[in-house]
């Protein structure tokens, strides 16, 4: 109880508004994904407490280099690496269980011990069928028959299972963990449903059912009231929490250049309906920005490079999908997007990864500006249609021509590299925190 000193009345001390007593601090992609949010989670996960995913599923595929082994992380937070950390799947993301099991017994073999004993599931997260992934191969096929183009899935069974959470017929790892009767009479019911739609998709109800007994007790002791735990992380003594997003501002559902999109929200709202976490406790928001732009699949791409100079980045960025293996479109970095996807996800800072790869460039464009028929455009459109027919204003700087790869100072880039990133800055208005110069967790060069 608190004094009012006017009136000399007892205050309330709950009317003075409390600090949140710890905030998550969240790294996203702010491009179309692949632009290494691995090696900067890997890099603040090393002194976490716990490392949370907020959305997506094992559609998205961050790569993590320790001691020179590479581990390949889909649905386990890339989290999972720091022993003293505990790894949360919060009830955005949508989990394949086959999936994640088997990503999980890759990464032993590799040398990750003891991901078990550190690893909580929100019981709120639904759960990927098999026949979620076959619905997703033969929509693609039907796309590509009726139209001639497909959106270029990962065929992992992710739009098919979370237009089931939106239909309200899905089903979440509470259910599975539950009484395993209701949720078999819920599970036939909706594999029903998908037979009904989809006259050539075959499921054996049966088989599968069993799988997922056996998976509910190797998942019973990881499941948690996710919102339950959030509050107590949140709430309790001071402990540091990372959010890694998985996917990528420009392949948002509400965002990013739709239909050519995920089915979650990868952008910084996914934080909170994700994980339970309200937007007080959201602390800083890191965007990870590659030196130049990658796409994987089809869609539009204003900065891409169909020529010599977009092989290269290719070939020397090593451009193919953790998750599909795909080779990905390059082209010169677009600053328009990322000023967009700032708008939407507010950084804090950026981080810059792969500068190495354009070490060989004697020159380096930049996208500034969009036109459209030879008019300026105020902002990124929502429009796909707009989007393809854009022409863009590069900004020419000059290249380095030398390898930054063993660089690990911002003073020791060469000078034009060092022009390079402060004239991204100043276009974003946002300062760049981190550059990534290699494949290692010692190539980030961390600026202030």
């Amino acid at each position: 109880i608190l004094l009012n000193r006017k009136s000399g009345s007892q205050v309330s001390s709950l009317r003075v508004p409390k600090e949140p007593q710890n905030k998550v601090t969240v790294v996203l992609g702010a491009q179309w994904g692949d632009e290494g949010k691995g090696k900067v989670v890997d890099l603040l996960a090393m002194d976490a407490d716990i490392v949370c995913r907020c959305q997506g599923g094992n559609n998205a595929g961050h790569t993590v280099v320790v001691d020179s082994v590479e581990y390949d992380f889909h649905l386990l937070p890339s989290g999972v690496l720091n022993k003293k950390a505990t790894s949360f799947i919060g009830n955005g993301v949508v989990i394949h269980l086959p999936g994640l099991f088997e990503e999980a017994e890759k990464n032993l073999q590799k040398g990750l011990q003891g991901w078990e004993e550190r690893l909580k599931i929100s019981d709120r997260a639904h759960i990927v069928f098999n026949f979620h992934q076959a619905v997703d191969g033969i929509q693609e096929q039907q796309r590509q028959q009726q139209e001639g183009k497909n959106l270029g899935t990962t065929k992992k069974g992710i739009g098919p299972a979370y237009s089931s959470k939106a239909a309200r017929n899905g089903l979440r790892v509470c259910d599975l963990v539950g009484d395993i009767t209701v949720f078999e009479d819920k599970f036939r019911l909706l594999a029903e449903h998908f037979q009904r739609m989809y006259q050539n998709l075959n499921i054996n109800i049966e088989n599968e059912l069993e799988q997922l007994k056996g998976f509910a007790e190797r998942l019973r002791p990881l499941v948690t009231d996710g919102v339950y735990f959030m509050h107590k992380a949140l709430n309790g003594p001071s402990k540091k929490i990372l959010v890694e997003g998985a996917n990528a501002a420009l392949l948002d559902i509400d965002f990013g250049t739709y239909p050519f999109v995920t089915s979650s929200n990868c952008t910084v709202g996914g934080v909170c309906t994700g994980l339970g976490v309200p937007p007080s406790h959201v602390g800083r928001v890191y965007g990870v920005v590659k030196a130049y732009t990658t796409r994987v699949g089809v869609g539009a791409f204003p900065t891409e490079l169909n020529n010599e100079t977009g092989d290269l980045l290719q070939s020397r960025g090593r451009e193919f999908g953790v998750t599909t293996g795909r080779r990905r479109r390059c082209g010169w970095l677009d600053l328009i997007l990322v000023r967009y996807a700032h708008m939407v996800n507010g950084f804090s800072a950026i981080a810059l990864t792969k500068l190495d790869i354009l070490d060989t460039l004697p020159e380096i464009k930049v996208g500034v500006a969009y036109k459209v028929n030879g008019k300026p455009l105020p902002s990124f459109p929502a429009n796909m249609d707009v989007l393809t027919r854009v022409t863009v204003e590069y900004e020419t700087l000059p290249g380095w021509c030398c390898s930054t790869e063993a660089v690990r100072s911002f003073e020791e880039l060469p000078p034009q590299a060092q022009s390079y990133i402060r004239f991204i800055e100043d276009f974003l208005q946002v300062p760049v925190k981190w550059v990534g110069v290699g494949k290692s967790r010692e190539s980030m060069i961390k600026l202030f």
